[in-house]
């Protein structure tokens, strides 16, 4: 996997709502310095958010790429960039999940559990269009999810039962303040 680019800019977050966090976004054709130059703002936001993974839709890009630093179940830290994801879950026998905390970078301060798998492979290709393949047990593989779903245009509340997500969004209001418009970038 190799270690993330540093160097980026701090870009303020996309929230839910705006229309590029709820479609399906377009595939990576170019291994570019654009790319190159995106993937760097990419993970210095997520490092200015303090996340563990972030999706190009999340800095209002409309593009089928995200970034990662997570650990795993054996709080083994995995970091990496994944292109055009195709997430394989666990079926039948092999399916267990796991109820956890989740939040999302894009409504900041607001955590509920979600129930996901607790096995997860993303297979893609990296900023430099080299195959990637990423097995995530634990954290890593919620995280793995967690980004495919936003290149796919869903956030993790339309998992949710309707009251599980009316507290989602009361939580994150209760702290809205705490992240102004241009957050992280502003702070």
């Amino acid at each position: 996997m190799g270690t993330l680019p540093s160097g980026g800019n701090v870009r303020p977050i996309t929230r839910w709502g705006q229309p590029v966090m709820h479609h399906p976004c377009r595939p990576v054709d170019a291994f570019d310095e654009h790319l190159s130059d995106l993937v760097a703002d990419m993970v210095a936001t997520m490092e200015a958010a303090d996340g563990v993974g972030l999706a190009a839709n999340q800095i209002g890009v409309d593009l089928r790429v995200f970034v990662f630093r997570c650990t795993d179940a054996d709080e083994i830290v995995h970091e990496g960039v994944v292109c055009n994801p195709v997430l394989e879950l666990p079926t039948g026998q092999d399916r267990r999940l796991e109820e956890s905390d989740e939040g999302c970078l894009s409504l900041p301060g607001a955590f509920v559990l979600c129930a996901r798998p607790d096995t997860a492979v993303v297979r893609g290709v990296d900023q430099f269009g080299a195959p990637v393949e990423v097995h995530g047990t634990g954290l890593l593989a919620r995280c793995l999810q967690h980004e495919t779903d936003h290149l796919e245009g869903t956030v993790f509340a339309d998992r949710l039962p309707k009251r599980v997500r009316r507290r989602l969004f009361a939580e994150a209001e209760d702290v809205a303040d705490e992240f102004g418009p241009e957050w992280p970038a502003g702070s």
